[in-house]
């Protein structure tokens, strides 16, 4: 497989396909996800093949976004089959990149310890010091779909999120979780006041 040949061409993609409007899930949000994925993967141990299958799906878990963004998990692995051959990747290859896709779907659903990594990746800013500016992007990301306008209603979908979500890896149990649950804490406190 030809990893960074295959990383040029969907980061095109990206860069060509996804709407302006896309005030998260926008390249920016896709280098981050890579980013904690290898870093993750270093940290867990996990083997130079399967990191390489890793960040070949943090590059594509989103990029089903340029074709809508509904259902964008399953048309990423669309696009997916249809690329991946073309750098190498076999048909398996694809399909275990697919289940990685898929797993960080919300709600997250991992089958296996790569799944995990990409998911805990994938929302690794809910226990992060940038929390709020990137929560904000993504609120108004939901607004500029016309999703959801209140902010208060946001604030009540955060509580209602963190308090639903865990980490998978040790790693992110150890570094993220004590600093989300402050998150959560902070947004019960100012929803107390509405």
């Amino acid at each position: 497989m030809n990893y960074d040949s295959a990383k040029e061409h969907i980061i095109s993609l990206l860069t060509e396909g996804l709407s302006e409007k896309l005030y998260y899930h926008g390249l920016h949000h896709t280098l981050d996800v890579l980013n904690i994925t290898e870093e993750l993967c270093g940290l867990e141990g996990v083997d130079e093949y399967h990191t390489l299958l890793l960040k070949t799906a943090a590059l594509l878990h989103d990029s089903g976004f340029i074709v809508n963004n509904k259902n964008h998990e399953e048309e990423g692995c669309t696009i997916a089959r249809r690329i991946l051959p073309g750098f190498g990747y076999t048909e398996g290859e694809v399909e275990v990149i697919c289940g990685m896709i898929m797993s960080t779907k919300i709600p997250q659903s991992p089958k296996s310890f790569f799944e995990e990594i990409i998911c805990d990746a994938d929302l690794d800013y809910l226990g992060r010091d940038d929390f709020e500016k990137i929560g904000n992007s993504l609120f108004k990301e939901l607004e500029a779909y016309g999703v959801l306008s209140d902010i208060r209603e946001w604030n009540k979908i955060q509580v209602s999120f963190l308090g639903k979500h865990s980490y998978f890896t040790p790693t992110n149990i150890l570094r993220r979780e004590p600093e989300k649950a402050k998150k959560l804490a902070n947004l019960k406190e100012l929803i107390s006041n509405y």
